[in-house]
């Protein structure tokens, strides 16, 4: 018999063969199973890890208690001074509050919007401005002719520019009733300019009543958009530009400078008339006076000469020849006295007499001269 450890004739002997292979692993399980006997104290009993489920479930329940706590801390949120808070539930509008801290319940149930109501925001209609660049330091400013074109009340086209100030008051009205606040402005601003400029005539948007157009505007922009309930309240209507068309306005200046001539000479012919007429009026009033009063004098001598003339008359009746001598002599007197006078007597021819009244004369004339 061959010594050969792997001949098959010894196979009893050799350790690789299949039986004895089977009789390890019985014996290497066999020893094991013996080994966790030992460990769990106690016979014939399977081992199971202490507690190892339990633990699991401690981690799991602690896991789940902070993510509620940070689900729930969400719902804290902070308005501030010029915003409002306007919180919306499952979709749909909830309630609205103030400044300050608050509550609501946590996202998808909840959720809050902050609007800034206090920001003044600003529109621009028939122009805009473009942002400035290195090279230019200002923006540039560009009419937009579709905005800019409206027909006054004298019917004359005017092109004009303004800009359109805003801000929210009401929040909740703000974000549900309207779907795009600034072109809803900017249409209705538009309509309420054109509105105004159609009734009123080109002079007053060129010059003489643009705050007059401006507040009329204002207002009617205000009422559409109260009407709409858009909780938006306009806080001015500017005008920036009010010109005639480029293509008339070399016409329309001279028709400007030929009314501004009207409205100077106009102005110049009331003054004149200012000075004229008092002075006229006072003259014919002292006319009126003088003749009033000449009318008094004579009225007043004509009674006199009358109830002289009467008193003469009774005298005549009593006297006849006195009084007609009288009468003659002081006749004669009144004839006589401004005139030349040479005496003649019937007997004796001329008679010397003083040259009373050349004497009266001559002194008037020296007089005058030493006065000269």
């Amino acid at each position: 018999m061959s010594d050969n450890p792997w001949d098959n004739d010894n196979n009893e002997k050799n350790p690789w063969s299949g039986t004895r292979q089977n009789d390890d692993v019985e014996f290497i399980l066999k020893t094991v199973k013996e080994d966790l006997k030992k460990s769990t104290g106690k016979k014939g009993k399977k081992s199971v890890p202490p507690k190892a489920p339990i633990v699991i479930k401690i981690h799991l329940r602690y896991v789940l208690g902070a993510f509620l706590l940070l689900w729930l801390a969400t719902g804290f949120y902070q308005v501030q001074p010029q915003e409002q808070g306007v919180v919306l539930r499952f979709g749909k509008y909830a309630y609205t509050t103030e400044s300050g801290l608050h509550y609501h319940l946590p996202a998808p149930i909840e959720r809050v919007l902050l609007p800034n109501v206090a920001r003044e925001n600003r529109i621009e209609i028939g122009f805009r401005t473009e942002m400035p660049n290195r090279r230019r330091l200002s923006g540039k400013t560009v009419d937009v002719q579709s905005e800019n074109n409206a027909l006054t009340g004298d019917e004359n086209i005017v092109e004009v520019n303004f800009t359109v100030t805003w801000k929210v008051k009401d929040a909740k009205d703000y974000l549900f009733n309207i779907r795009d606040p600034e072109k809803t402005i900017r249409v209705t601003a538009e309509s309420a300019m054109r509105d105004a400029i159609g009734t009123s005539p080109i002079m007053e948007i060129l010059a003489d009543d643009r705050r007059g157009v401006q507040d009329k505007a204002e207002k009617t922009l205000q009422s559409v958009l109260d009407e709409y309930k858009a909780g938006i309240a306009v806080t001015s209507v500017q005008l920036t530009k009010a010109d005639a068309p480029a293509q008339v306005i070399d016409a329309f200046n001279d028709v400007q400078r030929a009314k501004a001539d009207k409205e100077r000479l106009s102005n110049e012919a009331e003054a004149y008339r200012n000075d004229v007429l008092p002075r006229a009026k006072g003259e014919a009033e002292q006319i009126l006076a003088s003749a009033e009063a000449y009318k008094s004098q004579q009225i007043d001598l004509a009674k006199g000469e009358t109830a002289r003339y009467k008193a003469v008359l009774d005298e005549y009746k009593l006297a006849k020849e006195v009084v007609a001598r009288r009468l003659y002599i002081e006749t004669m007197e009144s004839v006589y006295k401004n005139v030349d006078k040479v005496i003649i007597n019937d007997k004796s021819g001329a008679v010397p007499y003083l040259p009373l009244n050349e004497l009266k004369k001559d002194k008037a004339e020296k007089t005058e001269q030493g006065e000269n």
